[in-house]
């Protein structure tokens, strides 16, 4: 039997900025970069302009003192015990549909499409190169959404900015903010974690109570029963407590049409339109790392990364990716924008794929090791590492 093949797409300009990558912080010698790739054509690369890429190339870099990073709480990912001991400076990125930022020790840089306030920077213009924000200090999660964002401080106060339809910003109204603004939710005590997507955000307390607020459409993605809220697409402004939960939540995760969270002691959970990496759901642009586009209602095994231990995975748009204990990086799923950082594959790529990264020269510094990554709708970014090699 004859099947036909997918076209390729070509990427067709590969260049960065002219200027030279700056740093971002610097308070050590230990190397950490940030590397984009995809289509920027919002500026959300970083690179100074519109562009595409097709390898992971610097963003920004940052010299931290030893041990080295340290990641900030990630979105559905259980906290780190050893954390608050290990030493060294917290890190984190994120990706938003068309906006980018990085933590580094509480403050925070954003670049990308400003339209709506999603930047924080009190106005609505866009961002081609990283700018530190202000209005941000003493963070531990930044978590971007649709046309908005979210961050949570070392004292346990949410804040979002951005586009307030669907009351994705939990403020009770419906407007824009080009600030960050402070969420006053009904719960008691601190908020330990945070996530957000397209138009719908959570809040975890430290006590394991879960809040929800935004966007539902009926379909149940706040976890708050049938019909949705009250507003707009069955919005809800205002955050509510998710009561049906019987255990006590530990991380929480926000998909397009759904939402996961994590109990401390692991079990899974999700509702809404619903080592070894396990995918189900839509498959047809390749996202769930199966050999074939179909879709899958029960969760499978990624086979193609059986032989890997994985430790870190993430979701966007129509891509995936995983994290090797060995700092390798795979990715699948839609290539049309090169937003998997290798060049020539076809369109849809449903197998892993190991990105590798480019050498700048430098003798001085061993391999790249990839700490994080991040996905937005057409873009991507990653943080690593490079030890100095033994002389």
């Amino acid at each position: 039997m004859f099947r036909r093949l997918l076209p390729l797409r070509r990427c067709l300009s590969t260049s960065t900025s002219s200027s030279a990558t700056p740093t971002l912080y610097s308070s050590g010698t230990t190397p950490v970069s940030i590397l984009s790739w995809g289509r920027g054509a919002s500026g959300q690369l970083g690179g100074g302009k519109e562009e595409r890429r097709l390898y992971p190339s610097p963003v920004a870099h940052l010299s931290l003192p030893d041990p080295g990073p340290v990641l900030s709480p990630t979105p559905g990912r259980l906290p780190d015990a050893a954390a608050g001991t290990a030493g060294g400076v917290e890190v984190g990125i994120s990706c938003g549909l068309f906006h980018s930022a990085v933590i580094v020790d509480g403050g925070a840089w954003v670049w990308g499409k400003g339209d709506g306030g999603r930047l924080g920077l009190g106005d609505e213009s866009s961002a081609f190169v990283p700018r530190h924000n202000p209005n941000l200090s003493e963070l531990r999660v930044l978590a971007l959404g649709g046309i908005h964002s979210a961050a949570l401080t070392a004292s346990g106060e949410v804040f979002t900015w951005g586009y307030g339809g669907f009351g994705a910003l939990g403020h009770y109204v419906y407007h824009r903010e080009l600030l960050p603004r402070k969420v006053n939710g009904p719960w008691e005590g601190k908020v330990s974690h945070i996530a957000t997507s397209g138009a719908h955000t959570a809040a975890i307390t430290d006590s394991g109570e879960l809040y929800t607020w935004g966007r539902d459409e009926g379909d149940g993605r706040l976890g708050l029963g049938s019909g949705g809220g009250p507003g707009e697409a069955g919005s809800l402004s205002v955050p509510s407590k998710v009561n049906t939960l019987p255990v006590s939540v530990a991380a929480v995760a926000c998909g397009g049409f759904f939402t996961m969270a994590l109990s401390s002691d692991g079990q899974l959970w999700s509702w809404g339109d619903e080592g070894v990496v396990l995918s189900w759901g839509h498959g047809g642009h390749g996202q769930l790392g199966h050999p074939t586009l179909q879709n899958h209602r029960v969760p499978l095994a990624i086979k193609a990364l059986s032989d890997e231990r994985i430790v870190y995975i993430a979701c966007g748009g129509s891509t995936s990716a995983a994290i090797s204990e060995k700092g390798d990086l795979y990715m699948w799923g839609n290539a049309r924008d090169c937003q998997l950082g290798v060049p020539g594959l076809p369109e849809i790529q449903p197998l892993p794929v190991k990105v590798n990264f480019l050498t700048d020269g430098d003798e001085d510094l061993g391999p790249y090791r990839v700490i994080s990554v991040a996905i937005g709708a057409s873009h991507a970014m990653c943080l690593v590492s490079r030890q100095q090699n033994e002389k």
